[in-house]
């Protein structure tokens, strides 16, 4: 059973997302300050986190920061709850290492289709070696199979193990980050916009803006380029997205 961890002061809220998301098969552990949120991250090892920016003391934004510094919970999806029209905290979210965003007040599917897509994104893709049947039911559904290496330029990426290699040194990437570089490398050389990487990297359901895939793409300059100034792999095509080169 998957294990979430919710992060809120309001009690009334926490409740309410707990109850939804036990209703939906999930086990679910709660705190209501940012100390005790990182303390049970650190204890009790989530697959994921809802975690509210504003809480007494240590807010959320701080949170996120110190769970990224952490190797015990570097690589947890985390899902930051905003309050309606804060634009910046959007973006500062996404920039402390947040995965994902809902906007409160917000309904009961939406967030239970973030958790969903976002504990999908960890799993994908198969592990090598699954079953033929499996294979032949996502050609059916249009999917094409990934391979489990894929080698582009000074890349390597496994995507079984989810392992980033760049010019012999491991890299550390957080889940969408994963997701979109995998993405990426597999297009290589096919220009995509940013509403078809919002798409096919954050699903059909996701509700965020482009500015989201910007912040992704500068932190995989930031890991990947020699000067991520001059980028020479993940090239912008302006007024249209981003391809990758090798």
């Amino acid at each position: 059973m998957r294990k979430i961890l919710v992060v809120d002061d309001e009690a009334v809220l926490i409740e309410a997302i707990a109850y939804n998301l036990e209703q939906s098969g999930y086990l679910v552990v709660t705190a209501m300050d940012g100390m005790s949120a990182l303390d049970i991250a650190r204890k009790e090892s989530p697959d994921l986190i809802v975690l509210d920016i504003m809480l007494p003391g240590m807010d959320g934004l701080e949170v996120c920061r110190q769970l990224r510094r952490d190797d015990r919970t570097a690589t947890v999806p985390i899902i930051m709850l905003t309050a309606k029209g804060e634009e910046i905290d959007k973006v500062v979210g996404l920039e402390v290492g947040a995965d994902d965003y809902v906007t409160k007040p917000f309904g009961r599917r939406e967030l239970l289709a973030r958790v969903r897509a976002l504990l999908r994104r960890v799993d994908y893709p198969a592990p090598h070696g699954a079953s033929t049947s499996a294979q032949d039911s996502a050609d059916n559904a249009g999917i094409v199979p990934p391979r489990s290496m894929l080698t582009a330029g000074p890349l390597t990426i496994d995507q079984a193990g989810r392992r980033v290699n760049c010019r012999g040194q491991d890299l550390e990437l957080q889940p969408k980050q994963f997701d979109l570089l995998t993405y990426l490398v597999r297009n290589r050389g096919t220009v995509l916009t940013r509403d078809q990487l919002l798409h096919n990297v954050w699903g059909y359901d996701y509700a965020g803006d482009t500015r989201t895939v910007d912040v992704h793409v500068r932190w995989l300059r930031e890991k990947l380029e020699e000067d991520p100034a001059n980028p020479k792999l993940i090239q912008t095509v302006r007024g249209v997205g981003y391809v990758f080169r090798s």
